[in-house]
């Protein structure tokens, strides 16, 4: 059976909860102007870990840094009862709710389960814009004869996801990419919310100006100040006191959004500008071999997203960030572009070893920038270098990992018994 086949013959279009409140934005509302959806799966790591240990279900899950320095990276409903947020510190997170289980981040787990999920939007249309692992806004138009109404797609997509994949998504259907995301948010969990293209104003306006996109706590209490409290009091105020008070860039953009203006369509061709990673440590570290095996781990990790996205990057950047906060950024560019692992960490490595920064470090961080596709950038091989060697390697650690979990391939083999400074092994010629 086709694809197309298989998703028009779906799930019970019905599954899971449809919150709308309103009638006017529930899931049987008028759809007929908004073919946006933007998919949100809920809490998708923590939901990841359950789906793995299904003796966690109906218990408190957070996943993020387990160290003292640690930072929640999602967290279960049940958590979130407890005042458990993402990007809370994880000590607040156990403060709150002791008796949670708190598990690290396994990424490979959650890429898998993405790259699941993400096909079953493209079965329903090639426009699909991935925003991260777990959200990708889609444009429905062109597939309402084979699937059809926005509406029902959300519903059958959602059935697909949660019989599929065990995992539960909120949706937002709506004439733009903006208004859907807000629908999304609002649906959650477990929901579909719908809003009419004749009824955007009336759906964004109640909203506090904390909705919009860009509006962070700074610019709302100042917005606050001037008696903008709904996004509806942003639309109606004088353009030239907005202006004033956030600056001609922001004002225009916010006014745009305030009266529904949301002109971008849905992209699929998304670009990753640059691809990295970074670890705050549980305490200051002074120990440069202790840094050069994180800056190590760093850029497997990174090595490993190269190769995943099918991307080789030209310019290497270290990040360093100090005890006292203070932040040093350096970067090299290379003479070919690479996606090999031992690469990225020794022009890491040599930035870091030529700051030398002579001080407790907090926070390393390895990025990789100037991306292109690698079917189209051929690598060189080095004069004198064997055909084949650590990118191999690498793949082929690629596909252990796929098969066993990235954490049966350790870093070690690219250590040796190297000088933690100059970074050579005294044992080669």
């Amino acid at each position: 059976m086709g694809r197309s086949q298989s998703f028009a013959r779906g799930h019970d279009p019905r599954r899971g909860s449809e919150r709308g409140g309103d009638p006017r934005f529930g899931p049987d509302a008028d759809d007929s102007g908004s073919p946006i959806l933007h998919v949100d799966m809920d809490a998708f790591f923590a939901s990841v870990e359950v789906r793995r240990r299904p003796e966690l279900r109906g218990r408190p899950v957070v996943v993020g840094g387990v160290g003292p320095r640690g930072v929640v990276s999602s967290a279960s409903y049940e958590a979130r009862r407890y005042g458990v947020r993402s990007a809370m510190p994880t000590m607040r997170a156990r403060a709150l709710c002791p008796h949670a289980v708190y598990l690290p981040p396994d990424f490979g787990q959650y890429t898998a389960a993405s790259r699941a999920v993400m096909q079953i939007f493209r079965d329903v249309t090639p426009l699909v814009e991935p925003l991260s692992l777990d959200e990708a806004f889609l444009d429905v138009a062109g597939a309402r004869r084979l699937f059809g109404s926005p509406a029902e797609i959300a519903r059958r997509i959602r059935g697909r996801v949660s019989a599929e994949q065990e995992l539960i998504c909120s949706v937002g259907v709506a004439p733009s990419k903006f208004v859907a995301k807000l629908g999304s948010t609002r649906a959650k969990p477990d929901g579909l919310l719908v809003v009419p293209a004749g009824r955007v104003l009336e759906f964004l306006h109640p909203l506090p100006v904390s909705a919009l996109w860009g509006v962070g706590e700074r610019s709302a209490e100042t917005l606050r100040r001037l008696g903008l409290n709904t996004v509806g009091d942003l639309a109606e105020a004088p353009y030239g006191m907005l202006r004033k008070a956030v600056g001609e860039a922001a004002a225009s953009h916010l006014h745009e959004l305030a009266w529904g203006r949301d002109p971008r369509t849905v992209s699929p061709e998304h670009v990753e500008k640059s691809i990295g990673a970074e670890v705050t440590f549980d305490a200051d570290v002074a120990d440069p071999m202790e840094i050069r095996r994180a800056l190590l781990a760093l850029s497997e990790k990174v090595g490993a997203r190269l190769r995943h996205a099918g991307q080789v990057g030209r310019t290497v950047s270290l990040k360093v960030r100090l005890a006292d906060f203070r932040t040093v950024n350096r970067s090299r560019t290379l003479g070919v572009p690479t996606d090999v692992a031992r690469e990225i960490f020794d022009t890491a490595w040599a930035l870091y070893t030529i700051l030398d920064p002579g001080e407790r470090v907090r926070l390393v961080g390895v990025r990789v920038e100037g991306l292109a596709g690698a079917t189209a950038t051929p690598r060189q091989l080095t004069l004198g270098a064997p055909e084949r060697g650590w990118r191999e390697a690498e793949v082929a650690a690629d596909a252990a990992a796929a098969r066993f979990g990235r954490s049966v391939i350790g870093p070690a083999s690219l250590l040796g018994k190297r000088d933690p400074r100059r970074g050579e092994n005294p044992t080669r010629p």
